[in-house]
């Protein structure tokens, strides 16, 4: 390969910060304002030439290889020129689309290593090299704008599936089964012949797709996928599509061609899509190009040197830190524009500082106010002051930023720990009913010891997530005596209780026809036989996917719901009953009149109301929204166990 290359004026830089003794960079308080850069980074791509730009201020030199062929090791050496301190470049005139890269490093110490580019977007099979890619050439046919602005995120249903999961079944009738292309497949059917994939979660009525890990990860062989299996939170290449959903991983534009096809799909069926990030750690710190790069810049560090490890699997990234700062939100920033997501899910986001989200947020407000931005937001054993963790506990520093709702969820069903014997309101666990009924109003009058919940948008109500045991096999846990009809029952007020509070509701794939793992609380390299939704089942159980449905568009319908500020929620919600087992509120403006009454009780329990004309509209695990039976039987409203019961009358 011949090429012509632009060089710039060498800038002097004596004091280099890497440290002979500790194989690290000292990292002072004036560290960032010498190194740190505002430049863009990565390949900037044009078909006449590509500039390359790269953050590396543990190198001495740095060079840029340029293979011959993808997956040929013939390749071409130019020496890149330090522009400022720590930031390496150089323009290459020639069209580079689809050419692989990489950087070698050479360090002051006379050690050398080649990285692959922290800010690649495409990558050749199993993220072993980077690639230059014209990103307009991988755009589907009709690719458009965004989606028009979504109203709130309180009207959000969100539908936590991943991509493997959700197709690979046989049972789902899909061809492209456990790939991007799968997703959106349309009419696609059952053994039963019911809608299955995309036509089922419009059938379903969600709003928005929560997608696992779709970035490229380290732990599943691309080639031959089916040879592992996991959830994904082991991140590679933070910008570059998994390889595994693709149809040919070994083909770079395709993988980012089939993932903007599933986006579009998906939008094009009025579903929104968010994405699942993992900015909290990497996988291998000693292989990864952030400490390869800048070693010890990248994560935090105790003061006796070891690794800081609040997110339990050996490293926690430094986001209070300029340039891992700059990282997340310019990543962030190129998934919104170039993928037109439309929000994010950030794994373990507790671990990151307060400013970071917040700038997060502002910047998505930008592109789009409407972008949902949700996480987890557990307080963790990081090296970084509580007060500056982006924890539930600090949500009154972070407005419009939604934190999974841990308190409602265990107050509901147990806690997931230590084998998942501690049961909940649904299994008998006593004085939960107000604690629920709190967490259900969403964010009003919510202790501050607990959350700094304000609004409702900032809580994210559910029972079920990916972690833990499925909410069908918790029940087993703690009732195994159950019958099926028993723990159908417990599992729907479960499914109630959080779908019907004040927030951003969430469901897990399958929750709504009780999905199982075979007991297994922690599936996140499990078999396919494990982790695969099984449609089967929800052709064994129309009864619970007719009931979650109809509850979504009883939402959907009545914004009394789905109330977006705390100021409404007092005006319009009031808690009548919350004890012995029995939740009782009413919702009420100027023409509605809602009662909502939760019986944890195994058997029935009688409320007194006001008479009136009142629509039955949800009883006994039945929704009847367009004809529902008229309440004349008497001023005792009858609640069967285990079940909610919803009466509206027009005032």
């Amino acid at each position: 390969m011949q090429v012509e290359v632009s060089l710039s004026p060498i800038h002097a830089n004596k004091e280099h910060p890497y440290n002979f003794n500790t194989g690290i960079l000292d990292i002072t308080p004036e560290f960032d304002q010498r190194y740190a850069t505002q430049e863009k980074l990565g390949f900037i791509y044009h078909s006449q030439a590509t500039l390359f730009r790269l953050w590396a201020p543990a190198a001495q030199e740095v060079e840029l290889i340029l293979f011959k062929k993808l997956y040929e090791d013939q390749a071409e050496k130019i020496m890149m020129i330090e522009v400022s301190p720590g930031t390496f470049e150089i323009e290459v005139f020639q069209n580079l689309d689809e050419v692989a890269y990489k950087y070698g490093l050479y360090y002051p110490n006379g050690h050398y290593a080649e990285i692959v580019d922290p800010y690649a977007v495409a990558a050749t099979s199993n993220g072993q090299r980077s690639v230059v890619v014209d990103l307009e050439t991988t755009n589907p046919d009709n690719w458009g704008e965004r989606m028009p602005p979504f109203t709130a995120s309180t009207d959000a249903v969100i539908y936590e599936t991943n991509i493997r999961d959700f197709t690979m079944a046989e049972s789902s009738g899909v061809r492209h089964r456990g790939k991007y292309l799968g997703m959106v497949e349309e009419k696609t059917k059952s053994p039963l012949g019911k809608a299955t994939g995309i036509d089922y979660l419009k059938e379903l009525g969600v709003t928005h797709v929560q997608i696992m890990p779709m970035y490229d990860f380290e732990t599943v062989n691309e080639e031959n996928p089916t040879d592992a299996y996991n959830w994904g939170y082991d991140p590679q290449n933070y910008n570059v599509p998994e390889g595994s959903f693709a149809t040919d991983a070994r083909k770079p534009k395709v993988r980012i061609n089939e993932m903007k096809q599933m986006i579009q799909g998906l939008h094009d069926a009025g579903i929104r899509v968010i994405m699942d990030v993992v900015y909290n750690h990497v996988y291998d710190t000693l292989t990864h190009p952030f400490e390869l790069a800048a070693p010890g810049y990248f994560y935090r560090r105790l003061e006796d040197g070891r690794m800081s490890d609040g997110t339990g699997v050996g490293n926690d990234t430094a986001s209070e830190r300029a340039m891992v700062h700059k990282y997340i939100l310019d990543s962030i920033r190129y998934w919104t524009e170039e993928y037109k997501l439309d929000g994010f899910r950030f794994d373990l986001m507790g671990i990151h500082d307060i400013d970071t989200m917040n700038d997060i947020r502002h910047m998505l407000d930008e592109i789009d106010p409407s972008i949902i931005v949700l996480g987890e937001g557990w307080n963790l054993n990081t090296s970084l002051p509580e007060d500056q963790r982006a924890s539930s506990k600090n949500a009154d520093k972070m407005p419009r930023i939604a934190h999974f709702n841990d308190a409602m969820r265990t107050a509901i069903k147990g806690g997931d720990m230590g084998g998942g014997f501690d049961p909940g309101f649904i299994t008998g666990k006593p004085y939960m009913e107000q604690w629920i009924a709190i967490n259900q109003q969403g964010g009003l009058y919510y202790p501050s010891d607990i959350a700094g919940y304000k609004q409702p948008n900032q809580m994210v109500q559910y029972v079920e997530a990916h972690d833990n045991h499925t909410l069908y096999d918790k029940l087993v846990i703690n009732m195994p005596h159950d019958d099926d009809r028993t723990r159908s029952r417990r599992h729907r007020l479960a499914s109630s209780l959080a779908l019907l509070s004040q927030g951003i509701p969430f469901i897990h794939s399958g929750q709504e026809f009780l999905r199982t793992k075979q007991g297994l609380d922690n599936t996140y390299r499990s078999p396919d036989a494990i982790n695969q939704v099984d449609w089967n089942r929800r052709d064994e159980k129309l009864k619970e996917v007719d009931y979650l449905k109809g509850l979504i568009a009883l939402r959907q319908s009545e914004p009394l719901f789905r109330m977006q500020t705390t100021q409404e929620i007092a005006k319009h919600m009031e808690i009548l009953k919350a004890e012995y087992y029995e939740i009782f509120w009413q919702l009420e403006n100027e023409t509605d009149l809602y009662y909502v009454f939760f019986n944890g009780n195994g058997d029935p329990r009688y409320f007194s109301i006001h008479e009136g004309d009142f629509e039955l509209l949800v009883h006994d695990g039945f929704v009847n929204m367009e004809n529902p039976r008229m309440w004349i039987d008497t001023n005792d409203v009858k609640v069967e166990g285990f079940s909610t019961t919803i009466l509206h009358k027009k005032k």
